[in-house]
């Protein structure tokens, strides 16, 4: 058994080890997911994912991946949304926010973007994803925290913050300065404090609890139904990859 997990800032590398005993990679960006399936693990969990200033995880590299023979299990950040788009072709979508999407709850990408540091950092999240804010102020509402109607505003709120600049101290500074009185926040202010709710993280634990219990023992390699077509876009990906393999030795 081998296995394969692309994470950060989700969940550290260190806390994923206490949990599963797999090679944990930084955040995949194009290419990286062919690379990793080129070492034919039994299975890859892609939780975080790279898409500013370099290209996405490409659909393609991840069907090449399955239609190899290799598991390939999404959740918590670009896994859950890989995993939505390709759920018709057998990758396999772990946590709420994937339902969120699967449902239709959630649409836009935003809504697990976030800022966050350098590798030498450990990926450390300076903003707060949309996700989490939502899971949050679900929670308090749930629990009587805060109203349904406050509830509707701070969503409004954060949702029209560029997603690099989300954070409870601006969704609570922009309640203020739209007229929402400080009592009705003092309630939520320590609700944050102490039990906010970081979905992404808690969809990632959960995916590597999957991967464990259903991997540990062993299984077959992944089945498609599906005829994988070589596309010039693809090939392409495949040239980039194995060109910097062959440079690296």
């Amino acid at each position: 058994m081998s296995l394969i997990v692309f994470c950060g800032p989700s969940l550290s590398h260190a806390e994923g080890r206490t949990v599963l005993d797999a090679v944990f990679l930084p955040p995949a960006q194009q290419g990286d997911v062919y690379r990793a399936a080129r070492e034919k693990p039994t299975a890859i969990g892609l939780i975080d994912g790279l898409f500013d200033q370099v290209n996405s995880v490409a659909h393609k590299e991840i069907l090449w991946a399955m239609s190899q023979g290799v598991h390939v299990l999404g959740s918590a950040s670009m896994g859950a949304l890989r995993a939505v788009e390709l759920a018709p072709f057998g990758m396999e979508g772990i946590g709420t926010i994937f339902e969120w999407y699967q449902t239709g709850l959630l649409e836009d990408d935003d809504e697990v973007a976030l800022l966050h540091g350098p590798p030498e950092d450990g990926y450390v999240p300076l903003s707060e994803p949309m996700v989490n804010l939502r899971a949050t102020l679900t929670a308090a509402e749930s629990q009587g925290v805060i109203s349904s109607a406050l509830q509707g505003v701070l969503l409004t709120l954060v949702k029209e913050t560029f997603y690099a600049d989300r954070s409870y101290p601006l969704m609570l500074a922009r309640a203020l300065e739209r007229g929402v009185g400080t009592g009705e926040l003092d309630g939520l202010r320590e609700f944050i404090r102490t039990r906010k709710v970081n979905q992404k993280r808690q969809d990632a634990l959960r995916l590597l609890e999957v991967m464990r219990d259903r991997f540990s023992a062993g299984v077959e390699p992944k089945k498609v139904r599906y005829h994988f077509s070589l596309t010039d876009a693809w090939q392409a990906i495949r040239d980039r990859v194995d060109t910097a393999l062959i440079s690296e030795r």
